[in-house]
């Protein structure tokens, strides 16, 4: 039964390009949130190499925890606070808890030869899918720390700890070093069909084994906050730490299941629940990630490069948009324009991290026979009509291998926002589009937090609440 009295909670929420600390409070069965901070986030290259500012995070993170603190109402505390991010990166630790490598970034270059030489190993790229479930990518933990050990074979005398980047700033917080399952599960290392790490997996890319715990699941109480004396007494819960996997969480699916599940932001993660991964020769051609739920089922999906493209593009543009009248007067101006003669295809590896993607976006249209857009109200039709035929196709695949038929897209995130892009995914798809407006992360990484403190029996009766008090919009086919 929940409390009757409001507990309140915070949930950090790190993006590749931006972060934000958000205070929540439950009370008679509904969640409010009040975003208290939200800073900048990029990588920096150095030389030929691209790193995370991971002191810079930490700062941001206590400067957003103490904002939480102070916008509290007078007397009460916070009972809680989780943590999420992107997957796949991390940090090496000593038994000290110091760094002893710096932080890549996913986007980094170093793993391209990993990449071809798993790629272009048939036999041992399906043997890997077999143990993980996860593709070939080049962001993937795998690859990245291959080729840490293959460059630094020092480290494996240094290093005692891999944590993912929600694992390490879980241990800034309360001095725990813990791995938690959903963020495992992108790093093409966990054992698809348990909840530990694969040996083959790790034998394979030579990572020492001894550096990873078992991990553990949402809901994990690891201990009070230590490191910030405003928080004193909050209980450091262990979320869905993969951000896609506390997105999820926060859709309020139908109990019956037939819904496709949409996390749009700089990229579109396009997937589903389902009580088994797909391992099929198919699903290893259509790149598909098994990873983890909350509870440790699984959620099947793509990955489509998603608004990034856009928000890159807008470099190269003055006037890009920076209120939202600006971003609505743009949208309404794209509306306007005819469908695009050429899609982009969004898989291509020119926009994985161009020095321009305007440039890399005409080029690949160039080769395409099409010409490019004349303004930025032209690049958002393109992009938008491209993104919702990629989101098409991810259904389509996923409908083929499987033979549920889906009955509507459920979509947050940044992109849900965004009319266009809604309407031309339901277009493509030809089924509805439900866009929330919900802070999809935020409200997942807190309702874990809730049935952690049983304030919540579990996670259908959260959505059952959350559905009841939500704003969100419909988008019908209109072809």
């Amino acid at each position: 039964m929940p409390s009757p009295k409001a507990i309140h909670l915070a949930a950090v929420d790190l993006g590749a390009t931006s972060g934000r600390v958000i205070l929540g409070t439950w009370s008679k069965n509904k969640l409010r949130l009040k975003e208290v901070h939200r800073f900048p986030n990029q990588y920096r290259e150095l030389g030929a190499n691209t790193y995370w500012e991971v002191g810079t995070l930490w700062h941001e993170v206590q400067t957003g925890l103490r904002a939480a603190a102070a916008a509290l109402p007078r007397g009460a505390k916070l009972a809680a606070v989780g943590v999420d991010t992107w997957g796949c990166d991390h940090v090496l630790l000593n038994d000290a808890g110091r760094l002893v490598f710096p932080a890549h970034a996913y986007r980094d270059n170093r793993t391209q030869a990993g990449l071809k030489r798993l790629g272009n190993t048939r036999a041992a790229l399906e043997r890997v899918y077999a143990a993980t479930g996860i593709p070939n990518a080049f962001y993937n933990s795998s690859l990245q720390l291959e080729e840490t050990v293959a460059s630094c074979p020092a480290v494996t005398d240094l290093a005692t700890r891999c944590l993912f980047l929600p694992d390490y700033i879980n241990y800034l917080l309360c001095g725990r070093m813990e791995n938690e399952l959903t963020v495992a599960s992108t790093s093409q290392l966990l054992d698809v069909h348990s909840t530990d790490w694969s040996a083959a997996a790790l034998k394979h890319f030579r990572i020492p084994a001894q550096w990873f715990s078992k991990p553990v699941l949402p809901g994990t109480k690891l201990g009070k906050v230590t490191s910030l004396p405003e928080l004193a007494g909050a209980q450091v819960i262990v979320v869905p730490s993969h951000d896609t996997a506390s997105a999820y969480d926060a859709m309020p699916a139908a109990p019956e299941g037939g819904d496709l599940f949409l996390s749009s932001g700089t990229w579109s993660l396009v997937g589903f629940e389902n009580d088994a991964p797909l391992l099929s020769a198919e699903a290893l051609a259509a790149r598909v990630a098994n990873e983890r739920t909350g509870n440790g089922r699984y959620r099947p999906l793509t990955n489509v490069v998603g608004l990034f493209l856009l928000e890159q593009t807008m470099n190269d543009f003055k006037e890009r948009p920076k209120t939202p009248r600006d971003w609505d007067a743009l949208i309404a101006a794209a509306e306007k324009l005819p469908a695009p003669a050429a899609l982009l295809d969004p898989a291509d590896p020119a926009f994985t991290a161009p020095k321009s993607m305007k440039a890399a976006i005409d080029a690949h249209l160039k080769r395409k026979g099409a010409a490019a857009p004349k303004n930025l109200a032209g690049y958002m039709r393109l992009i938008c009509a491209s993104l919702g035929q990629g989101h098409a196709n991810a259904a389509a695949v996923f409908e083929r291998m499987t033979g549920k038929k889906f009955k509507r897209v459920l979509m947050v995130g940044g992109g849900s926002k965004n009319r266009l892009l809604c309407q031309a995914t339901a277009d493509a798809a030809k089924i509805p589009v439900i866009s929330f407006s919900l802070e999809g992360t935020a409200v997942g990484n807190m309702a874990r937090q809730l049935i952690a403190l049983r304030a919540v029996k579990d996670l259908a009766t959260f959505r059952r609440h959350l559905s009841a008090d939500l704003d969100q919009k419909t988008y019908t086919p209109r072809i």
